[in-house]
């Protein structure tokens, strides 16, 4: 019984030896085959190198430093437009254009909700007239942003078919009628185009 281990012990043992014979494949004395790094390369190498803290309160606060540089960049890129750095839903081609398809049009949908304010004040009101009036502006307002809605979503898909053909563009009619909705001063990315302009 005891034989038995210390013979599978001694056959591990020299599988181990085979196995670091194996591994070790050049010589130590022999040429490794590149050029050394010159010392300023090899400072830079150092230098870049991400080194990783060994206590999670030093971990914790790198992540929470590169999420905060993150989220400036992104903040910056949508007030300037920089495609780089903006987040995914914003970035390609097809996002853009549709983004200067919208800003450049007038639009009842964008006053839906300074309009969608007024008629609720006017519903507060005790007076009936003033509340009939309101339900009935509403229910108008509503069907004109309804039909805009319809105006501008076609015209966009059809826009979107002949400039990208053969592209993906799925979402970003969706994408560009929940844009339509902000007002304009409040949109981000900022409106890079003005009304009336062709994108």
């Amino acid at each position: 019984m005891f034989r038995r281990r210390s013979d599978e012990a001694a056959a591990s043992a020299t599988v181990l030896e085979k196995q670091d014979g194996k591994t070790q494949t050049r010589d130590p004395q022999a040429k490794k085959g590149r050029p050394t790094p010159k010392r300023s390369e090899a400072e830079t190498n150092r230098r870049t190198r991400v080194t990783v803290p060994k206590d999670r309160k030093e971990a914790s606060r790198q992540a929470r430093e590169r999420m905060r540089s993150e989220r400036e960049k992104q903040r910056q890129a949508l007030m300037d437009g920089d495609e780089r750095h903006l987040p995914a839903r914003d970035k390609g081609p097809v996002r853009k254009f549709t983004r200067d398809y919208v800003d450049a049009r007038w639009s009842l949908a964008e006053f839906f909700l300074p309009a969608a304010v007024l008629i609720l004040v006017l519903s507060i009101i005790k007076v009936p007239a003033l509340q009939k009036l309101s339900t009935l502006l509403f229910l108008l307002f509503f069907v004109m942003v309804i039909l805009d809605f319809v105006r501008l979503g076609f015209g966009l898909r059809k826009q979107l078919a002949e400039r990208f053909a053969g592209q993906n563009t799925r979402g970003a009619v969706a994408y560009g009628l929940m844009r339509i909705l902000q007002m304009r001063r409040l949109r981000l990315p900022k409106p890079q185009v003005r009304r009336g302009e062709k994108p």
